[in-house]
């Protein structure tokens, strides 16, 4: 299968880290130093979750005229940040779309949700239940994280992205999907613990970070190796990494894993912060131009919970 096209949504309020300095503390350098972070957004008032996601969807349907709106026949939406648990971002979208009588999920597996999503996807075409879908990954961590919270608050940024995935390559630009593996890892380190999100008790918190970056770093690394080997790649084929964009100390620490040079990473964690599911997916839009014919990208992640996946795109 084929993405078709894919762009992004980012608020326009920008949080630099001499806020955090003012609110608690933390200084410009303590942050960077330990995240790699200079900045994130902010959704506006009035903004959430489904606004963004839909902004998003918007953006790559102007920019895709041979995807036409009504020939879309899945709508798989991800988020661990909802606007509404019931009227989820994915119904948001159908409704903006006007799109009836199709199947709509959701999805949430922390930041790993993207590749979930686009494994359902992967289903849904090999099924010959659709031939064209939309994936939407939308991340509103400011309304829920706690910015007094000297340990996390700093990380988060909101922001969402959406994907037109096709079955049938459309046009020569496409990407094509060449593999997908997607894992849970619930069973290892302090992954019940580690990073929480409970609504009623408010706040995004991440009590044992040192456990997040030790398995982000194996794990991220590992089926990194694991799609290459599957494919007969080395990983010098290999000519971008899209790394979920946790911690720049995390993509630092799997290029040298896997021997790959700094500039072969695409990140944007320096100017959005931790930007849940929709990170690699705006990384990707925002890079799309400078991939070449013939390259391979591999976007990889790990979220919360745990859970992890690397998928394989050759231009």
């Amino acid at each position: 299968m084929y993405i078709h096209q894919v762009a992004a949504y980012l608020p326009a309020q920008i949080v630099t880290n001499e806020h955090f300095t003012r609110l608690n503390g933390l200084s410009h350098k303590w942050i960077m130093e330990r995240t790699g972070i200079h900045e994130r957004r902010k959704a506006g008032p009035g903004e959430n979750t489904n606004t963004m996601a839909l902004e998003a969807t918007r953006r790559a349907l102007a920019q895709a005229p041979l995807f036409a709106k009504e020939s879309i026949d899945l709508i798989v939406g991800a988020t661990y940040t909802p606007h509404d648990t019931i009227y989820t971002v994915a119904h948001a979208v159908q409704r903006d779309l006007d799109v009836a009588d199709i199947p709509v999920v959701s999805v949430s597996s922390a930041c790993s949700s993207l590749l979930n999503a686009i494994e359902i996807v992967e289903g849904y075409f090999a099924m010959g239940k659709a031939s064209r879908a939309l994936v939407v990954v939308s991340e509103h961590n400011t309304a829920y994280y706690n910015e007094d919270d000297t340990v996390a608050g700093h990380l988060w940024g909101d922001g969402a992205a959406a994907l037109l995935i096709s079955k049938e390559r459309l046009a020569p630009t496409d990407l094509r999907m060449v593999d997908l593996i997607t894992a849970g890892a619930a069973s290892v380190g302090k992954a019940d613990t580690a990073v929480t999100l409970k609504p009623v008790e408010r706040g995004i918190i991440m009590p044992h970070g040192k456990d997040v970056f030790i398995h982000a770093c194996q794990y991220m690394a590992r089926v990194t190796r694991d799609i290459l080997d599957r494919n007969q790649l080395a990983v010098n084929d290999l000519n971008w990494l899209i790394p979920h964009q946790a911690n720049l100390r995390i993509t630092r620490n799997v290029l040298e894993n896997l021997g790959l040079p700094d500039e072969r990473a695409v990140s944007n964690i320096e100017y959005l912060g931790n930007t849940g599911c929709a990170g690699a997916a705006i990384a990707l839009a925002d890079h799309r131009p400078q991939i070449k014919p013939g390259e391979r990208i591999i976007i990889t992640v790990f979220g919360g919970g745990y859970s992890y996946g690397a998928m394989l795109l050759k231009a």
